[in-house]
């Protein structure tokens, strides 16, 4: 074996500890090869992070949770406080829209986004085996489309995705004990991290929490006869939850004398995802940060009024015309698993970006089908995710970064269907078994 082939042979067997450091050495090393960190100054800095931005800065400058838009518009629920509390603090030290807080927040998403790999890995050793996991580990750690979000988009996907692996984690815990490890449960402490975890993501982007309940029945029915002893850790778990969330809804509760558990732009984004102009994308041409009279009605009517306004627009034109409501979440649904178009495609952008958006989603679809045929650890719970993850989003309005979330999914199940095709080929690649060590016995007797 030559020397290039036993460094590579050395480097597959790298541990997941090993390849973060890989994967968050390379991310920071894109943001400052690409100057991702030189967020566009127009309309006053908007793009550096958007209402979200907004708000931090309001934060960071002492007018409080308020103005998402353009001007002082007062206090808003617009979007839900986890990330822009965290844009704000950093604000406060680095400085607001400075080029040291775009490194800053760059560099934390670019280390959650890192953070994942030790989470895909417990995962995928626990459902598919090593060789599956060293594959999907490599592939996160490597594949530009992996870290798009976390070197150059300021929002809040990079947090949640690695919100919803951490639950997962911790759900795998509970409910897969006997599988690759042997070393946790149905404990106390697994509960109540549960219960922590899904009211961080409930305050980061509360559009997941439709599989919430299911993740936790799941958990519980993994208990097989004993579920009723596990039961007061759950709803131990639903309290801490509660507790996390509460404080967000109390302060809504006083600015706006109105129950508002978590957003008010529900009934805004309703309408410009279905009002008359709609074609299965958001209407965001009638969004009041590029819609001037939109912002003045937004000013006018109030955070609240406005946003009820705009859902009952939305719920006449659904009523008027249910088929084509129908016709615009199919399309959202195609829109959400192979890809959403830009205004422009160029010949990049068609058979690049979006050829593999699709292929990616196709490859994670089939092999959570095979997943859920040959029984695997996990495949009721991956697909409860797959299905009740993107709901909301085919209702209301898509966008390719909706999909992160369940990107390492995608990742790890789309290697399972390719690993598992291999033998049915007839073929493998010259050196690729002896490439990738063995599955572990208690790997091998997950399956």
């Amino acid at each position: 074996m030559s020397r290039m082939a036993k460094h590579f042979k050395k480097m597959a067997g790298w541990g997941p500890w090993r390849l973060f450091w890989l994967a968050l050495g390379l991310r920071l090393a894109v943001i400052a090869l690409c100057h991702y960190y030189r967020v566009r100054v127009e309309e006053d800095h908007f793009h550096f992070g958007a209402e979200m931005g907004r708000i931090a800065r309001a934060l960071a400058t002492g007018r409080g949770y308020a103005d998402p838009f353009f001007g002082q518009t007062g206090p808003t629920a617009w979007v839900t406080p986890l990330f822009p509390v965290i844009l704000g603090g950093i604000f406060k030290i680095f400085g607001v829209y400075s080029t040291l807080s775009a490194w800053a927040i760059l560099a934390l998403d670019s280390l959650l986004n890192a953070l994942m790999i030790p989470l895909i890995w417990e995962m995928g050793e626990r459902c598919f085996g090593l060789r599956v996991t060293r594959w999907a580990v490599w592939i996160w750690a490597l594949y530009p489309a992996a870290m798009q979000y976390a070197v150059k988009w300021i929002w809040e996907m990079t947090l949640t995705a690695f919100l919803l692996q951490l639950a997962l984690v911790i759900a795998l815990r509970v409910g897969c004990v006997g599988a690759a490890r042997r070393d946790d449960g149905p404990s106390w402490p697994s509960w109540l991290a549960f219960g922590l975890v899904w009211g961080l993501m409930a305050l980061s982007n509360p559009g997941l929490l439709l599989f919430l309940p299911v993740c936790g029945v799941w958990m519980l029915a993994r208990g097989g006869r004993e579920w009723a002893r596990h039961l007061p850790k759950a709803v131990a778990s639903g309290l801490v939850f509660l507790a996390v969330i509460a404080p967000w809804s109390w302060r809504n509760e006083r600015v706006f004398h109105q129950f508002v558990p978590f957003r008010t732009n529900m009934g805004a984004e309703l309408y410009l995802g279905n009002g008359p102009g709609a074609n299965g994308l958001l209407m965001q041409y009638d969004h009041p940060t590029v819609s001037a009279e939109q912002l003045a009605l937004y000013r006018q009517k109030g955070e609240l009024r406005y946003s009820a306004w705009r859902g009952e627009q939305a719920r006449q034109a659904i009523r008027a015309d249910q088929g084509r409501f129908a016709e615009l979440c199919l399309r959202r649904v195609y829109f959400f698993w192979f890809g959403v178009p830009n205004a422009v495609l160029s010949p990049l952008e068609l058979f690049g970006r979006g050829l593999n958006y699709g292929f990616t989603s196709l490859a994670g679809l089939l092999g959570l089908a095979l997943a859920l045929r040959r029984r695997l650890p996990g495949a009721m719970l991956f697909a409860a995710a797959f299905l009740l993850l993107p709901a909301a989003y085919y209702v209301i309005e898509v966008h390719a970064r909706f999909r992160h979330p369940l990107e390492p999914l995608i990742t790890l199940l789309g290697v399972y269907l390719f690993q598992q095709a291999e033998g049915g080929w007839g073929f493998t690649l010259p050196g690729l078994r002896r490439l990738w060590p063995a599955r572990s016995r208690e790997a091998q007797g997950a399956h």
